[in-house]
């Protein structure tokens, strides 16, 4: 299925979204550096958390400009509006909606009038308080759909405090997943909610300071990785240099998922390389839920690293099986009917001469719906597959998400309805066996009581009323329809 206005999805399979993070962020603080391409390469960097739409906002010490708009960054940015966009100081942020519609209203940086200029604020992580947030503001200043909005105006709202000032005020009322990088004009900051869900981090360059989701992005603009920012911890940049303000104990309930699929494998989270560890998750499948067969293969991209392991712990052979075309992901050319009932094929391609009469151990990182593995199961077997074996390097999502990946309600999720047996079933495959969570935990290296696994469990670390959850929440209390022209 494409998406109404004929963008096909980067996911595999068109009719099945897969797990979405909320947004990568990125800020920097440089004199003498052209931070807009900085910002742009962190941001391109960051591309695989959020593919609706990009920003940037910068500060030249006397005014903020803000630019916007739907779509990857490499088509929000081109050389003659980087080059237009000067100053020191810049953040970033590319979004996949998870409060609010995807439409250019609720694009970030989002944007105030604060004091004798400007605040603007970008956003990963989903906040389960706002309501009560939004309830602190008069009607007229929320004319946004979206949890960040409500920040970025309470943060400007107060004239006789300081930026600083009303940051420390404000952030100990916010409750939810929040890293966040917002600026005034002479100043950048980061903070990040005292359970530290979604990542962000610190990194030095020769004339500046970086801030980003994740420490590739810092590697890629040459920034050296410098720390984590703390969970409950406000980092304050510029001219005096770094300076950092708790603003409430820290409960780490770093999220498990990251280390599953959302971040990219080059990314290291709490001193745990990425990819070292989910080839490490892979090890440890096979061992936990071997099987009799010929190679093995991966989903690509987020289940090679997996693949990679199971094939090193059980001793079957890896081999790519399935060819991902990597330049189809988001276009704006409606596909033809033809196309659309293709489906999967238009993403992956099954090597024939690889799986025909070899008996299959086929690796993916998750299971959300089902309906790509169906499909890929019956790609296979139609390529001449003897034997089909899904094994999963998570274990069954079984609850929602509240903070920050919008992957499905609890009832559209298979693993709630189903039993391991009956999924299998549902797929097509000849078996299907999912890594334990205790198994998964220890190949992180991070203590399963810092993690948040409510994905897995339903051990929710900050307290959720389901009721009051949903990605339009402040749309029904605003009364704003959920699509809009999209403006530049």
């Amino acid at each position: 299925m494409s998406h109404p206005d004929g963008r096909l999805t980067m996911d595999i399979d068109p009719q099945e979204r897969g797990p979405q993070d909320a947004c990568g962020v990125f800020g920097v603080w440089a004199p003498g550096e052209e931070v807009s391409k900085l910002t742009y390469f962190g941001l391109y960097a960051l591309q695989h958390r959020g593919q609706e739409s990009a920003g940037i906002a910068l500060s030249d010490g006397e005014r903020i400009v803000v630019y916007k708009d739907m779509g990857l960054v490499s088509q929000v940015f081109n050389e003659a509006t980087l080059e237009s966009l000067r100053g020191h100081l810049a953040i970033g942020h590319c979004r996949y909606s998870t409060t609010g519609s995807p439409v250019w209203e609720n694009a970030q940086p989002t944007f105030y009038s604060a004091r004798e200029g400007g605040l603007a604020l970008g956003h990963n992580g989903n906040l389960i308080n706002t309501p009560e947030l939004a309830a602190m503001l008069p009607s007229d200043r929320l004319t946004a759909t979206t949890d960040t909005e409500v920040l970025t105006s309470l943060l400007a709202s107060n004239p006789d405090r300081t930026t600083e000032e009303a940051a420390m005020e404000l952030l100990p009322k916010v409750k939810g997943a929040f890293s966040l990088v917002f600026m005034d004009e002479d100043t950048l900051y980061a903070a990040r909610d005292p359970q530290g869900i979604r990542p962000l981090v610190l990194g030095r360059l020769d004339s500046g300071w970086v801030v980003a989701s994740e420490t590739a992005a810092l590697d890629i603009v040459g920034a050296t990785v410098v720390r984590e920012v703390e969970p409950g911890e406000m980092l304050v940049i510029n001219a005096n240099g770094v300076s950092a303000k708790r603003f409430t104990p820290a409960e780490p309930k770093g999220c498990l998922f990251e280390y599953v699929y959302l971040a990219r494998p080059d990314t290291t989270i709490a001193g745990r390389n990425v990819n070292s560890a989910r080839v490490e998750v892979g090890r440890r499948l096979a061992k936990e839920h071997p099987a009799e067969a010929d190679i093995v293969i991966p989903v690509p991209e987020s289940g090679t690293p997996a693949a990679v392991g199971y094939a090193e712990g059980s001793g079957i052979p890896f081999a790519q099986g399935l060819v991902k075309n990597s330049y189809v992901g988001r276009t704006f050319i409606q596909p033809s009917q033809t196309l659309r009932e293709l489906g999967i094929r238009l993403k992956l391609n099954p090597l024939r001469d690889v799986i025909g009469g070899k008996r299959l151990v086929v690796v993916d990182d998750s299971i959300v719906r089902g309906n790509t593995q169906r499909a890929l199961v019956r790609m296979l077997r139609e390529a001449g597959a003897a034997e089909v074996h899904v094994r999963i390097s998570s274990p069954p999502v079984l609850w929602p998400c509240y903070y920050g990946i919008d992957f499905a309600t609890k009832a559209e999720l298979i693993a709630g309805n189903l039993s391991t047996e009956e999924i299998c079933r549902s797929i097509g495959a000849d078996s299907l066996a999912y890594i334990g969570l205790d198994e998964l935990i220890s190949a992180t290296e991070v203590r399963k009581d810092r993690l948040c696994r409510a994905c897995f469990d339903g051990v929710y670390p900050i307290e959720v009323d389901e009721d009051s959850r949903g990605k339009y929440l402040l749309e029904k209390s605003c009364g704003t329809p959920k699509s809009a022209s999209v403006s530049a």
